[in-house]
């Protein structure tokens, strides 16, 4: 089922972050911002929250950890206990370098899979564009139609100085 978005096309980003703020400011939600490169205080003023990543990178990390331990201390001490130039069974400190690399590994790859799943990509999907232009000099801020006047975000819009305002359907 296609959506509607507006799309709002900028020339520079003071006019791009004056647009986002007064568009928040009437209670409206921008669904994405496209720029050329990165602009500074843009995720504050889209209202955009803290990411989560962090926490599955530390509950997949904090996992690893405790089956690596676990797993050392098994093989080890229960199942196959070897004399090794009279060393203790429980040399705990011959598990870190183990402890370590599986906690990297398995974080590291979680974290990487959690955000493909998050941002639903995946090998062989189409790019969407919102507007051409918009990866070499145009700066583009769009909006989903869901309730609300969206003529109205189109006046604000065109207030605030955008160089064009329209509507199109898309796929998500």
């Amino acid at each position: 089922m296609p959506n509607t978005f507006v799309i709002a096309t900028f020339n520079n980003p003071d006019t791009l972050m004056h647009a986002v703020r007064a568009v928040r400011a009437e209670d409206f939600r921008v669904y994405d911002v496209y720029a050329p490169y990165p602009i500074h205080g843009l995720d504050q003023a889209m209202g955009i929250r803290h990411s989560r990543l962090p926490w599955v990178t530390f509950l997949a990390g904090l996992s690893a950890l405790t089956f690596a331990l676990t797993f050392q201390f098994y093989t080890n001490i229960w199942d196959w206990p070897l004399n090794v130039g009279g060393k203790p069974d429980n040399s705990t400190l011959a598990f870190v370098p183990v402890c370590f690399e599986l906690t990297i590994l398995i974080g590291g790859l979680s974290t990487v899979a959690a955000l493909f799943f998050r941002t639903r990509l995946f090998p062989g999907k189409k790019e969407r564009i919102a507007v051409e232009g918009v990866t070499d000099n145009k700066f583009a801020l769009v909006l989903r139609k869901r309730t609300g006047d969206m003529r109205r975000a189109m006046a604000i819009l065109e207030e605030v100085g955008a160089e064009k305002v329209e509507q199109k359907e898309a796929e998500l």
